[in-house]
């Protein structure tokens, strides 16, 4: 008979399994970027890790072209979202939410209006800047050593390939005598990639340094115009299949290379299209004329564009809006928890009024 410890390692192994398989199948399961650089965009809090994050919070677009599923959660959550768990005591992710409710309803009135959610999304995302700039504090020091508020581009591309395995004392060595540096064809074109990105951020007159603001930009392009226009240009790019540098329809709903072929591979790629369709005819198309120019595509990517925040507060409203009276109450927003939050909260209707 199999004691208490051998069935309890066996049931643990089981698990490991089961978990190993359920993630593979999430990573073969997604639609894959278009280029490698985006492969290699990973966003992290390392100091380590300097590239440009792949993912920006506030922001409706990912730097590889794909719609972000969490912008409605960004925008109205701000630096609250981490709190927001599924594994969240719903009681609690309840009080919190009403809690919310009452900051947005600044007449208090008992309901929302689309400009009560304008003026709240442009507070949220202006926290989301706030928090880059803090970060970018850490970051610019990791890349200037000797704090003479400049990075040169040598120095940074120290730091990187550091970051990456690379011995940095060689590499500043082979850098400072002009020797080839022996890189992997993929670390080259992250490389060749990042160093056209570099000269966008460094502002005239162009000197090849980035000082802290500059750096910002780096990192995050949605904190200057002319890195915006830099990062619709890339994701143009990537997705200009004619090359006429405009976007169709087809061409923006066009599946990526990489999917795998399977039933549950296949309807997330049924949604993914369905999703991208919507957002293509319905937002970005601003002209409705079945063509995404950089200008339209620049507009929609601006998460400080007052207009932009107006629609989205309507779009939120009307996802919740089950009365139809143009507002949104507690009640309608506690029903529809999971898309302001991302968490479900159960028996919302049975304590809405006992604690509200």
């Amino acid at each position: 008979m199999m004691s208490r410890q051998a069935f309890l390692c066996s049931l643990g192994s089981l698990y490991l399994s089961l978990l190993f398989v359920f993630l593979l199948m999430d990573v073969y399961a997604r639609p894959a970027n278009n280029s490698a650089l985006k492969e290699k965009l990973v966003d992290t809090k390392d100091e380590n890790e300097i590239l440009p994050p792949d993912h920006l919070n506030g922001v409706k677009m990912e730097m590889d072209g794909h719609l972000n599923k969490e912008f409605h959660q960004e925008v109205f959550l701000g630096k609250e979202m981490e709190e927001f768990e599924e594994d969240s005591e719903p009681r609690k992710n309840r009080k919190k939410l009403m809690v919310i409710f009452s900051k947005v309803d600044v007449n208090n009135d008992k309901k929302i209006s689309a400009k009560e959610m304008q003026r709240w999304i442009m507070e949220k995302t202006d926290e989301h800047f706030q928090e880059a700039v803090e970060e970018n504090k850490m970051h610019f020091r990791a890349v200037d050593p000797d704090g003479d508020g400049h990075v040169s581009w040598d120095e940074y591309k120290v730091k990187f390939l550091a970051s990456k395995g690379f011995n940095e004392k060689e590499i500043v060595e082979k850098i400072r005598n002009n020797e080839e540096l022996k890189i992997d064809e993929e670390t080259q074109e992250v490389l060749d990639n990042l160093k056209d990105r570099w000269y966008q951020a460094d502002n005239p007159p162009p000197d090849l340094l980035l000082n802290e603001e500059e750096f910002l930009s780096f990192l995050h392009p949605e904190h200057s115009r002319g890195m915006l226009k830099f990062m619709v240009k890339e994701i143009i790019r990537d997705l200009d299949q004619d090359g006429d540098k405009r976007l169709t329809l087809s061409e923006f709903i066009s599946l990526p290379v990489g999917t795998v072929e399977n039933q549950q591979a296949q309807d997330i790629d049924d949604d993914w299209v369905k999703d991208r369709k919507k957002e293509f005819e319905e937002v970005i198309d601003a002209n409705h004329d079945g063509i995404v120019t950089m200008e339209e595509l620049e507009e929609y990517m601006d998460p400080m564009n007052e207009y932009n925040a107006l629609n989205e507060a309507k779009q939120m409203i009307a996802v919740a809006d089950e009365n139809q009276n143009h507002h949104l109450e507690l009640e309608e927003i506690l029903k529809y928890s999971e898309y302001f939050t991302g968490s479900k909260l159960m028996d919302y209707a049975r304590n809405v009024h006992e604690e509200f």
